[in-house]
């Protein structure tokens, strides 16, 4: 499922350092602006200790985890809505991800310049936002223009409609606000709104790049930011990418976990990263599992089992007959395929069934 994360950012807070702890693609990393001209795109493997559980039981001859899609973009600059900078580039590249990773930097050092000289993340998360959201309200404006002429002079339905969202959508951005603070009811309303493509109407975390002292408490920057966006539909995510690297760089899992609890983690903030940008852009697991295969499936929360089976194959989708399903902890708890069917603990589901996270499902079709 090619949906991606898109990691953005002010020069020099650390994005490239991040993007390179998630992905074996190695960005550059220096201590100077537009180090990263073209986007680095890197497939990276979800953590899921349920997969890891499932090989265990089944000792498959192979395993397949669930992915998700990283795109490192270049760093932007005020003004960037009217191509400063490599901002044209930036803004192009934003608009082709799902989802957004804004890293904030969140430490202080002397040698690592700022763009703007001074640490302030608030302020660098309100730039950032401010060019996009100048950018969708240029693009609502364009627009408006043309559907309220539609509206007025024809009388069409669907103009009034299409104009109601765009004024809703300029009032929201002209008060500062972004386009995802704007609910709509009806489903027209809604399916015009999606195609609009605007920037801020994309789901957005913000990435805390703090010091080794603050990976797990945070600091005072990370407590501006969580006051700073509080009311709006976002979330903050602690993570010591400097940390992070120097984690990625040993050799064995027991010499990571070894340095993870001498920092005071449980885990990784790169593993807590990833399984945040998946649940970012409204994805869920579910497994097949058996002797030839243990394998973690993306689907789209809300979607049902026929299309859940179009996933592995468009001939399931099409042939759907019904869906044997297993949860995950049942099969855990008695060990076995065989021994949850003894138990009647696997259901049988039809078209209708909403696949949830977890599930370990088989298909029957008929093509």
């Amino acid at each position: 499922m090619a949906l991606k994360c898109g990691i953005v950012g002010l020069p020099n807070v650390g994005k490239s350092t991040l993007f390179n702890c998630l992905s074996n693609a190695k960005a550059q990393s220096a201590n100077f602006p537009f180090c990263t001209i073209e986007p680095n795109v890197g497939v990276i493997t979800v953590p899921d200790g349920r997969l890891n559980r499932l090989v265990e039981m089944c000792n498959p001859r192979s395993t397949v985890p669930a992915t998700v899609e990283i795109v490192d973009i270049a760093g932007l600059v005020k003004g960037a809505s009217k191509g400063e900078g490599l901002g044209n580039k930036f803004l192009a590249n934003i608009r082709e991800t799902d989802a957004i990773l804004h890293v904030l930097r969140c430490f202080d050092d002397d040698n690592i310049t700022h763009v703007d000289a001074t640490v302030d993340p608030v302020r660098d998360m309100e730039i950032i936002n401010y060019e996009l959201q100048l950018k969708d309200l240029e693009t609502v404006d364009s627009r408006l223009a043309k559907t309220l002429k539609a509206a007025q002079t024809g009388g069409d339905k669907t103009a009034k409609l299409q104009a109601a969202v765009l004024q809703a959508y300029k009032e929201a951005l002209e008060a500062g606000k972004p386009a995802r603070s704007v609910t709509f009811e009806t489903q027209d309303e809604q399916r015009f709104a999606r195609d609009l493509f605007l920037l801020t109407n994309k789901p957005v975390m913000y990435v805390c790049n703090v010091d080794d002292a603050s990976a797990v408490s945070g600091n005072a920057y990370v407590e501006a930011v969580r006051k700073a966006i509080e009311g709006e539909d976002a979330s903050v995510l602690v993570v010591a990418a400097k940390t992070e690297s120097e984690i990625a760089e040993l050799d064995t899992f027991e010499e990571r976990q070894e340095f993870l609890r001498e920092m005071g983690l449980e885990e990784s903030g790169v593993s807590r990263l990833i399984r945040a940008a998946y649940a970012l852009l409204g994805l869920k697991t579910y497994f097949t599992a058996g002797p030839d295969e243990v394998r973690a499936w993306t689907f789209l929360e809300g979607t049902k089992a026929p299309q859940a089976a179009g996933i592995i194959h468009t001939d399931f989708e099409k042939g759907f007959i019904r869906a044997e399903v297993i949860k995950y902890d049942d099969f855990v708890t008695l060990g076995s395929e065989t021994a949850v069917k003894e138990a009647g603990k696997m259901n049988v589901e039809g078209k209708e069934y909403v696949v949830q996270d977890g599930d370990i499902m088989h298909f029957r079709f008929n093509v």
